[in-house]
């Protein structure tokens, strides 16, 4: 009889390039493809060790001379909402929320079109067509949702989250939002409803991406309470965003093969 062995996943990483979140840096990442029977528990153990995917890629960056950029999770036995936040809560309670398939839509497109053009016209993601959106929202080999949040009334589109559901909790892979709406705080409260999402379904984390001490467009992430980084190849829980640096030093980054053979792969062999 023929056995096939499982192929382990191969790590590539990506050529230099102007960092979008701190001026005068270069950004590389790590990246390997996600795809095959096993893409549910890759993705699982690649973003306990701070990976975050983008389609069928899952990657981590691993800058030359930087490491400011640090995968954060809300620990959601520990969050508690600030008098700020609470008011996010309520300034929203007209809003209703739908979980659909990854599936796009054009009132998703305007107001992602909106979004980019408020927030982000200089971003890469800037000329974005809406081909390149319905490939963003449903292309995914794992098991992810689309979450709307529209008005109870009118049915208006004001947000949207394309999140994957993990075995230890929920990734917000990219969210977007009215961006005419400043006071309602869209942004924190659909962190604040994935919060509750993940209490309801015993989920113990909400993963938001990657924060970067000294970029000021991620400083809202260190604003919610029970926040944890990845940080020297564990999870730590965040006390003082200050003790956290985002200095450039050579040695700030370990080798690329000295990373990749410290990744955990997880077990794929078949159970009897």
């Amino acid at each position: 009889m023929r056995h096939t062995l499982p192929i382990a996943p191969q790590f590539y990483v990506t050529a230099p390039q102007p960092c979008p979140y701190l001026d005068g840096r270069m950004e590389r990442k790590l990246f390997t493809a996600l795809q095959g029977d096993n893409a549910d528990k890759l993705n699982d153990s690649l973003s306990q060790q701070g990976f975050r995917r983008s389609q069928n890629v899952l990657y981590r960056p691993s800058c030359v001379e930087c490491s400011a950029c640090l995968s954060a999770r809300i620990d959601v036995a520990a969050f508690r909402p600030s008098r700020s936040q609470r008011r996010a809560i309520s300034q929203n309670r007209d809003l209703e929320r739908r979980a659909t398939s990854p599936w796009a839509s054009e009132a998703q497109y305007e107001l992602f079109r909106a979004y980019l053009d408020s927030r982000h016209a200089e971003g890469g993601m800037a000329d974005m067509d809406v081909f390149e959106f319905a490939a963003m929202i449903e292309e995914t080999p794992i098991r992810s949702r689309v979450v709307e949040y529209a008005e109870t009334k009118s049915g208006t589109l004001t947000g949207v989250s394309l999140t994957d559901v993990l075995s230890d909790g929920l990734s917000m892979v990219y969210s977007f939002y009215a961006p005419d709406e400043p006071k309602r705080s869209l942004g924190t409260y659909m962190i604040l409803d994935h919060v509750e999402i993940a209490r309801e379904a015993g989920l113990p984390y909400v993963y938001l991406g990657y924060w970067v001490p000294g970029s000021q467009k991620m400083g809202y992430k260190s604003k919610f309470s029970g926040l944890e980084v990845y940080f020297g190849g564990a999870w730590q829980k965040m006390k003082d965003p200050e003790a956290f640096s985002a200095d450039t030093h050579p040695l700030s980054t370990d080798p690329i093969a000295e990373q990749v053979a410290n990744i955990h792969l997880p077990d794929t062999r078949p159970t009897r």
